[in-house]
């Protein structure tokens, strides 16, 4: 009975050979199991009410930055007939 079962098994790897089709079935070709994943990461504490210090060097104003604003496109309303 054995013997047969034996048989039987090869014979089914020879003719999985012979279509040149399978599945590797070795260790090698499996999907390793998952592991775990790392925790994700801790969130930075909210500061309420805490104010910033202004810059040592002050903020950038350029001379030109009210020029800028007076030239800017402005869109206007389409008028509906």
């Amino acid at each position: 009975m054995r013997e047969e079962a034996a048989y039987d098994e090869v014979l089914r790897m020879m003719v999985e050979e012979q279509d040149g089709r399978s599945t590797p079935r070795r260790g090698d070709y499996r999907i390793p199991a998952a592991s775990a994943c790392p925790p994700p990461p801790k969130k930075k504490p909210f500061s309420f009410g805490k104010k910033r210090e202004p810059p040592k060097d002050g903020y950038f104003q350029p001379p030109d930055l009210e020029l800028f604003f007076s030239m800017a496109y402005r869109k206007q309303a389409c008028s509906v007939n």
